[in-house]
């Protein structure tokens, strides 16, 4: 009885020793494209900045990201992740009890024996299958946390868009309270004008009918405001309101090639189709190593003929590899084709809206200034014209002509503004410099 407790204990200590001898060290991933961009950006000296005065801080926005429900379903797919990394390091095979009792009875009246067997049995990881399944949970982990960190980057982004667009509708409502206020007063400089005798029924009733369109574009100019502060709500409604002056644009520095070497070394969507290549690739190691099939080791031990005898045993099963396996690993092959293909577009891509967004902050910031030198001529010429009919030196056709060119450069320069302001606080946001974005 001794020696079948020492063997049956050799048996289970080698069975349990198998993996850990089948495990082969697998090959180490090549350098990604983002950390190409962080050696060629070193020398930017990037790093983190306050949010500008017209958006919300960094602690506000930060709560307001982590508390987004896409970033919160990215945190959440984030400890899936993390889950299936340690299925994937414990590996699919599970221990396997076996039982089995009998009677046996002779035909020449022999006694009836009773007899009985108990083993356990495992599939074993072979060829290095345990490496390259944690490796693959690893590569998992890693994409999961890159989904995570562009769910905050696109969060960011929405939350910049809808700021931005409020802000702009607000400074336009205002733009025109402005402007239905001097409706006001000259269609009271008409009507005093009127009754004077200095001017007609027909200028009267065109002061009246530019009121009422004024009414109607302040009307609809505050509608619009609405509307984007019930969006800009709607998704971050624990967001404290408060209208912000738009600050003058800036130009961009340094210079464009390290804007682009730094967007790309932080960008979280080149990092999901980086790891996902990993990915690709460790599968398809995983399928070339499937050829191989795996072992089923065992140990059982028993009792026969009414324990007259003793029985101490290993089994040793291997599954014969087919055409099923060869299909497989050439799936796993063209499929981490697929995914390098992939990470070559999301690369171009990404390169040419990084191309677009720096050629739009340049241009914006030219339109800005353009704008701005519009407006201060036509106000000029407006309050000039507006002064001249207040004296009875210009008739009201000249004055509503005037305003209405001031109207125009105004709102134009307003929503010139908003544009060079949204293109250069995108690439802050692209570039992980405000917000904490950087943190991620």
């Amino acid at each position: 009885m001794k020696t079948w407790n020492l063997a049956l204990a050799a048996a289970l200590g080698g069975t349990l020793a198998l993996p850990a001898l089948a495990a082969e060290p697998a090959s180490a991933p090549a350098p990604s494209v983002t950390a190409a961009a962080h050696a060629a950006g070193a020398d930017a000296s990037w790093a983190a900045q306050a949010a500008p005065a017209d958006l919300p801080p960094n602690a506000v926005a930060r709560a307001l990201l982590d508390g987004d429900p896409t970033v919160e379903q990215a945190r959440h797919a984030l400890e899936a992740a993390r889950q299936r990394g340690r299925m994937l390091d414990a590996g699919p095979y599970e221990w396997t009890a076996r039982a089995m009792a009998q009677r046996r009875s002779w035909r020449d009246g022999a006694p009836i024996t009773s007899d009985w067997s108990a083993g356990v049995e495992r599939t074993l990881r072979s060829a290095g299958k345990a490496a390259l399944d944690r490796l693959s949970g690893e590569a998992l982990l890693r994409q999961a946390q890159a989904r995570l960190g562009e769910a905050r980057h696109e969060a960011a982004r929405s939350l910049l868009m809808l700021w931005l667009n409020w802000a702009a509708a607000e400074r336009t409502r205002r733009l025109w309270d402005e402007q239905l206020a001097l409706a006001e007063a000259n269609l009271k400089v008409t009507a005093t004008r009127h009754k004077a005798g200095d001017a007609s029924m027909l200028e009267q009733n065109a002061a009246r009918a530019d009121q009422a369109e004024v009414q109607r574009q302040a009307s609809l100019a505050a509608n619009e405001e609405a509307k984007a502060r019930a969006r800009l709500r709607a998704r971050f409604p624990s967001l404290a309101l408060s209208a912000p002056e738009l600050s003058e644009p800036q130009a961009l520095v340094p210079d464009a090639a390290l804007w682009r070497a730094r967007i790309l070394a932080e960008s979280d969507e080149l990092r999901i189709a980086e790891h996902a290549l990993r990915r690709a690739e460790l599968a398809a190691d995983r399928a070339r190593a499937d050829l191989t099939p795996d072992p089923t080791l065992g140990v059982h031990g028993g009792l026969e003929g009414s324990r007259a005898e003793r029985v101490i045993g290993l089994s040793l099963s291997i599954p014969f590899g087919g055409s099923y396996r060869d299909a497989q690993s050439s799936e796993a092959l063209r499929q981490a084709d697929a995914a390098r293909s992939a990470l070559q577009a999301h690369q171009r891509e990404l390169e040419a809206e990084i191309a677009e967004a720096l050629a739009d902050a340049g241009g914006s910031l030219e339109r800005w200034k353009f704008a701005e030198a519009a407006t201060a001529a036509s106000r000029e010429n407006a309050r000039l014209t507006q002064r001249a009919y207040a004296l009875g030196e210009a008739d009201l056709q000249a004055l509503l002509l005037a305003r209405r060119q001031s109207v125009e450069a105004s709102l134009g320069a307003a929503q010139a503004r908003a544009d060079a302001l949204r293109a250069r606080y995108r690439l802050l946001v692209d570039a992980h410099l405000i917000w904490d974005l950087a943190d991620d």
